[in-house]
């Protein structure tokens, strides 16, 4: 019996398991004609706590879709020159895309008779956007360089820092301790941050690879090339966190420090980078299904779930779609943007998390908002690929039968 349980519990046997998911998560997602960013989610959810109970989140499985998590936004911002991510009218889709759900968020709640303190912690809750998922589904569909997709980022990152700014308000507002200069100081980091790992990565990083590449090290070792950047990239996702930011955040911009760097072993570089994506960012999305629990859902706050996650993804199409239609994008790429900015992810968890230890929410309300974050993120891939991408294909189908009509020869 000893002997069994040993080998459930060590690092072979869950290391197997958690691939032989993320196989699962593929052939479903192909039954299904998903993303299979929606098929392995799923197969958390089903091997998870919710169901089978096969797999939970302990440490072990946390830390791993930590580092997929950092190795997946590695890998998307490789496609990305700054220039393209660097746009002021990102701001704009940014700023509404806090404002209009943290007003949303604090409504609802406000609506459903919670007190006023755990009204800003569930507003605060709904501003964070997670780009690990939408941009996988985006590099999944090769939509990664359309002018959506661009915005996502651009205006995500900024995100970043404007939720960075919301939390600390928010913790400052409910304990009475609101303070001009910690947000100030708090804000400071975070853009320092930003500006000093771009300035880092294109003056050093970038030439320091380049440099190594034409050594005869590279020659006889090309994965040595591989091996700094993704050392870049997790230095990038530590210090990234100590200025108050999300780790991937850091390794996005340790990815862009890298975009348009041409390198002799370049196929290498980029090679291992996919294949390390694809095994521990499938074992991240794993995650997200195995942290749902649908046990903690009672039938009172099961109606509470609901609300939340159509205002969570409403208030989302509503603050960043309408300002990128504003800003001149069509109809159908305003859409992309306001749905692409809606999965929640990790830092909704956090906030949620923050205001748990501080007895501001209740263990039902979190858990709530954990649900609200996961459910945005399995109902995004979907909207995206099933409807406005599917839409777009349709009509440029319909532009070229036009072209192709006769008596236009």
């Amino acid at each position: 019996m000893g002997t069994a349980q040993s080998i459930l519990a060590s690092t072979e046997f869950q290391m197997s398991l958690l691939l032989l998911m993320a196989l699962a998560g593929y052939l479903i997602a192909y039954w299904i004609n998903q993303s299979a960013v929606v098929g392995i989610i799923l197969v958390g959810i089903l091997l998870g706590p919710s169901f089978i109970g096969w797999i939970t989140p302990t440490e072990f499985v946390v830390s791993l879709a930590h580092l997929g998590a950092v190795v997946l936004l590695f890998t998307i911002g490789l496609e990305f020159g700054l220039k393209q991510i660097a746009n002021f009218k990102y701001l704009f889709i940014a700023l509404f895309g806090v404002i209009v759900p943290w007003l949303g968020g604090f409504f609802l709640a406000q609506m459903f008779a919670f007190d006023y303190k755990a009204s800003i912690f569930i507003g605060t809750s709904l501003t964070a956007t997670s780009i690990a998922i939408t941009s996988n589904v985006l590099k999944e569909m090769g939509k990664l360089q359309t002018e959506a997709a661009q915005a996502i980022i651009g205006a995500a990152v900024i995100d970043d820092v404007l939720v960075l700014l919301a939390l600390s308000v928010s913790e400052g507002f409910v304990s009475d301790t609101l303070s001009l200069t910690a947000i100030l100081i708090a804000v400071a980091k975070a853009i320092g941050f930003i500006v000093v790992s771009v300035l880092l990565g294109k003056i050093a990083f970038a030439r320091i690879i380049i440099r190594l590449d034409r050594t005869g090290v590279a020659e006889k070792y090309p994965e040595s090339i591989f091996l700094f950047a993704i050392m870049v990239a997790f230095l990038y996702a530590m210090l990234a966190g100590l200025a108050g930011l999300s780790a991937i955040i850091g390794s996005f911009f340790a990815g862009v420090s890298f975009a348009g760097v041409r390198l002799r072993h370049e196929q290498v570089f980029r090679e291992g980078a996919e294949y390390l994506r694809i095994i521990f960012a499938s074992i991240f999305f794993i995650s997200l299904g195995v942290l749902m629990d649908v046990h903690v859902i009672t039938a009172e706050l099961l109606l509470f779930l609901a609300a939340l996650t159509v205002v969570a993804i409403l208030t989302k199409v509503i603050g960043c779609g309408i300002t990128a239609k504003l800003q001149g994008m069509n109809i159908q790429d305003s859409l992309i943007v306001g749905f692409g900015m809606a999965p929640r992810g990790e830092v909704t968890m956090v906030v949620a998390l923050i205001g748990l230890n501080g007895n501001l929410i209740f263990q039902n309300t979190y858990s709530a908002v954990v649900l609200m974050s996961l459910l945005t993120t399995v109902v995004t891939p979907i909207i995206l690929k099933n409807w406005l991408f599917r839409e777009w294909r349709t009509k440029q189908e319909r532009v070229a039968r036009k072209i192709k009509q006769p008596g236009t020869d």
